[in-house]
């Protein structure tokens, strides 16, 4: 194996905050479980109602100041970075005073929390108004040409998400500059060279918007897309996705298993990796945590003891 240590992006930390301090302390109370040579580099999302949210519409309770202080303050003190998923490629320029948007970055400008942009509208916004923020490219901008992924790499970000199409490319990867600054998506549900995936992202950034609006004009009123836009994500894209599993995305040309990131992408020179599925159901996360946090041979156990913390925590309920 290599020496580089395999940092993991892992998803959420609002909907999935609990279940995901109760994995930082498993990792921390019982790392025999875990592979030797992991860390969590950051838990990625949103505080909703995010305007500059994107890649996922995501909705649900408005979060209050209070609540962003303890989530903050429940990760940060364990050296752990937020990022923030403020990847909307629909922005414009009246958005970017955003009130909640701009107080999320407010509380959590501490230096250590970091964003991930799409829009060099809001990149630039941010460099300029939030600078201690460490910022990392979309993997949203699905850059597939290489002397322009090259140029990415070259710029001042500290991470740059390639597009998963381009996981399997060795002969690629093995000439990209700044391999440590490269992140790969491990476990995309999405199908290879998806044709309606760039249109999705800027359908989810509109959706996002009407959401957030909705929410401020009408907020005892259910919100429904159709209501604004004749256009719907769920209407016009045909997504071949929905409702995958771990195991169906183990079959994927584009699927990256640990035994590949370590005898694989570790000596490479490749040790940034994310886990999808800030939306997705409980089960699911927590089979991806088991399949590539956990050592083989310890899975049934940690598994066990994962839902075990989680039932008596109140988060999950398997008796009854």
């Amino acid at each position: 194996m290599s020496e580089l240590k395999a940092r993991f992006h892992l998803p959420d930390f609002t909907h999935h905050a609990k279940l995901n301090l109760i994995l930082l302390s498993m990792m921390k109370n019982m790392p025999e479980y875990f592979y030797d040579n992991i860390e969590i580099a950051s838990f990625y999302g949103v505080f909703p109602p995010s305007l500059w949210n994107g890649g996922r519409t995501v909705g649900g309770a408005t979060c209050d100041e209070t609540y962003i202080k303890n989530i903050l303050s429940a990760f940060n003190s364990k050296g752990i970075p937020l990022r923030f998923t403020f990847t909307n490629p629909a922005l414009k320029k009246e958005h970017l005073n955003d009130r909640f948007c701009n107080m999320v970055m407010r509380l959590a400008d501490n230096g250590l929390n970091e964003v991930i942009v799409f829009s060099p509208l809001l990149e630039e916004y941010i460099r300029k108004n939030y600078p201690n923020y460490k910022i990392t490219s979309s993997t949203c901008k699905r850059i597939l040409d290489i002397p322009e992924l090259e140029s990415e790499l070259n710029k001042d970000y500290s991470v740059v998400v390639l597009d998963y199409d381009l996981n399997n490319k060795f002969d690629i990867l093995e000439k990209l500059p700044h391999k440590e600054k490269c992140e790969l998506l491990i476990n995309s549900c999405c199908v290879p060279k998806c044709p309606f995936r760039s249109e999705e992202y800027y359908q989810v950034g509109l959706q996002q918007i009407a959401y957030c609006n909705h929410l401020k004009n009408h907020p005892n009123k259910p919100f429904n897309m159709s209501d604004y836009s004749d256009f719907t994500v769920v209407k016009n894209i045909k997504c071949p996705s929905g409702g995958k599993t771990i195991f169906d995305s183990k079959k994927l040309s584009h699927h990256i298993s640990p035994d590949l990131i370590f005898n694989k992408y570790l000596p490479m020179g490749f040790n940034q990796f994310k886990i999808e599925g800030r939306t997705a159901n409980r089960m699911y996360l927590i089979e991806c945590y088991m399949y590539y946090l956990v050592k083989p041979e310890c899975r049934d156990e940690a598994r066990f003891m994962f839902l075990y913390n989680l039932e008596r925590n109140g988060i999950i309920k398997i008796d009854g």
